[in-house]
């Protein structure tokens, strides 16, 4: 079985900077992501963090809920296919 975290896929960094806008405004968005069994999820929550860990990049909901990046379809109406630059971070 392969680690999920080794297929991380960086994400635009305008997206990214999207994300970090939302943290900062800690207002209620709706999020449209894929779990890890690549279902569609949606949630309407405050996202309270976007961080770097173990060679990916995730984002922390008020609700405890964490999700990668790489998993989110949709937020707040910016769809991260639209953003399809990715990043080279050596931290990430």
């Amino acid at each position: 079985m392969t680690s999920k975290a080794a297929q991380y896929s960086p994400i635009g960094c305008e997206f990214h900077d999207r994300l970090e806008d939302l943290a900062t405004v800690r207002r209620p968005a709706q999020i449209h992501y894929r779990d890890a069994d690549g279902m569609p999820q949606q949630r309407t929550a405050t996202i309270s963090d976007v961080y770097s860990r173990g060679g990916a990049e995730y984002l922390t909901l008020r609700t405890g809920e964490t999700l990668r990046l790489d998993q989110l379809v949709e937020v707040d109406g910016a769809k991260l296919a639209d953003y399809q630059e990715t990043r080279s971070r050596s931290d990430a």
